[in-house]
């Protein structure tokens, strides 16, 4: 069973940037639609950005589109958000999930297509 960590969270002025990371314990990141997810208090788990098994497909959040980007490394197996412009509402808990590439109709940033979440990692964003 594939297991993720998150890492890079940070305390963060606006305008700043981080850099997520989603760990595996070793599986095989191309056979998993892979994505980010993020909740702030009070409010329901957004989607961020997913990407699909080779890459060729990504999705982004319109909240984020111009300053997110979500990548692969498929030689370490690892997930990565690299945030840009941070705003105060950015602030969140942030997510990584994955779900099997078989058991998937399509990529989407829907949280019920993903069956696979890490413990998540605080990003806060001042203004």
């Amino acid at each position: 069973q594939v297991q993720l960590v998150e890492s890079g969270g940070a305390s963060v002025q606006a305008g700043g940037s981080l850099r997520l990371s989603c760990a595996t314990n070793g599986y095989t990141i191309t056979n998993y639609y892979m994505a980010w997810f993020r909740q702030a208090p009070g409010k329901e788990r957004e989607g961020v950005a997913a990407i699909d098994t080779d890459g060729r497909t990504i999705l982004y959040a319109d909240s984020v589109k111009g300053r997110f980007a979500i990548s692969q490394d498929t030689i370490e197996n690892t997930l990565a958000l690299q945030m840009n412009s941070l705003k105060p509402e950015d602030t969140a808990m942030y997510y990584c999930a994955a779900v099997e590439s078989w058991r998937a109709l399509r990529l989407t940033l829907s949280s019920t297509d993903f069956r696979i979440w890490g413990q998540g990692t605080q990003v806060t964003v001042s203004s």
